[in-house]
């Protein structure tokens, strides 16, 4: 038997085409794992780097803030309240006829003029008084005369009544007529003054030395009694600022206060005292006036406004700006810094406010040092940085 055999030749190369399972390994694979564990070691340290969470910053604690402070001592404040009012004449002088009045002839005065006690400021017709006062002398003529003759009369009775040509009841007679004659000079001189007096009261003359503030009067006009008021002075030119104050002020108000006087659109000022205090206080406004005396002057114009400066007097108390005392519905407070610059809210009463600033009447004893300003932006117990007030930071 014949048998043919086909041995087919060794090779080294590896065939794909012809892969029965039984070919050696392939020289790329281990570069191949190599590369994967290479990647995947870059990949996780990427996602551990990634997703690391960042470090939590370190807490720092704030800064303390800068607060401007003030030393509270106590200090002479002279307490000052500010009031306006109205100018008026200290002492208003109306004038009007007295007479039985007539036709204004002269008025002799102007708003402004000066005037002096008894001068004639308006003159009235006075033709039927000139007559009666006339008629007046001419009965004095007829009285005297009468008289001259009973006394000669009387003096020849006399001089009879020796020889026995004459009773004496006869010259009883001629003496009472001669004592009546001389009554009746007695009666027409009275008469004469009474009718000069009348005709005097014509003359619209001043009561009493003063400043003719108005004049209501004019030539040909016809006045009497009821007339009404003609001229208006102010005696002595004196004037006065009718100031209102609050009633809590005007209780510790005093006789003699002195005050500054500024009238409005004016840059001076008129130094007054208070010689009046109203007892009563207006219902409405809770107000009451003083009354502050004034010297003449051109610049102070009855009716005007005016504005006074009241002293009441000096207490020894802490100022501090307005900006450092602050309000709450208890009452008014400040804000102090103690030794460890630690806030402290303080309550206070207030004793005075003007423009300088307000005065404190107590709740500092005056070594505190107290926020001027920022207050409202501060809480009890923190800490500040005190600065003095001026520094500059």
């Amino acid at each position: 038997m014949n048998f043919e055999s086909r041995i087919a030749p060794k090779s080294n190369d590896y065939d794909p085409h012809n892969d029965d399972g039984g070919r050696a390994p392939s020289r790329r694979w281990p570069l191949i794992v190599a590369a994967t564990v290479v990647a995947a070691l870059l990949l996780g340290g990427a996602l551990f780097y990634i997703r690391k969470p960042a470090a939590a910053p370190v807490a720092t604690a704030p800064a303390a803030p800068n607060v401007t402070v003030m030393a509270a001592a106590r200090s002479p404040i002279t307490r000052v309240v500010t009031a306006t009012g109205t100018l008026a004449a200290r002492r208003e002088m109306p004038v009007g006829a007295v007479g039985e009045g007539g036709m204004v002839t002269r008025v002799l005065v102007e708003p402004g003029d000066w005037v002096r006690a008894g001068q004639v400021l308006a003159t009235i017709e006075r033709s039927v008084q000139s007559a009666q006062t006339n008629a007046s002398v001419a009965q004095i003529s007829v009285a005297q005369a009468n008289a001259r003759i009973a006394q000669s009369e009387l003096e020849r009775a006399q001089a009879l009544i020796s020889r026995g040509f004459i009773s004496k009841a006869d010259v009883d007679r001629k003496q009472a007529t001669r004592d009546a004659a001389y009554a009746q000079v007695g009666v027409a001189r009275a008469q004469l003054r009474q009718s000069t007096a009348l005709a005097n009261r014509l003359d619209i003359r001043a009561p009493a030395a003063g400043l003719v503030l108005a004049r209501a009067i004019e030539a040909g006009q016809v006045v009497g009694a009821g007339t009404g008021v003609l001229f208006r002075i102010a005696r002595d030119g004196e004037m006065e600022l009718r100031a209102q104050l609050a009633e809590a002020d005007i209780a510790q108000l005093a006789i003699g206060a002195h005050a500054d006087v500024t009238p409005v659109g004016g840059q001076r000022s008129f130094g007054g005292t208070v010689w009046q205090i109203a007892p009563t206080i207006d219902a409405q406004s809770r107000q009451g006036t003083a009354r502050i005396k004034l010297a003449f002057d051109k610049a102070l114009r009855p009716g005007g406004f005016a504005t006074a400066r009241l002293s009441f007097g000096t207490i020894d108390a802490p100022l501090l700006p307005q900006s450092a005392v602050l309000a709450s519905e208890s009452g008014s407070y400040v804000y102090v810094v103690d030794a460890a610059n630690k806030v402290a809210r303080r309550p206070v009463t207030v004793a005075d406010i003007s423009e300088q600033g307000v005065a404190i009447g107590s709740g500092l004893d005056g070594s505190e040092k107290v926020v001027v300003s920022a207050g409202a932006f501060l809480n009890p117990g923190q800490t500040v940085h005190p600065v003095g007030a001026g520094s500059q930071h």
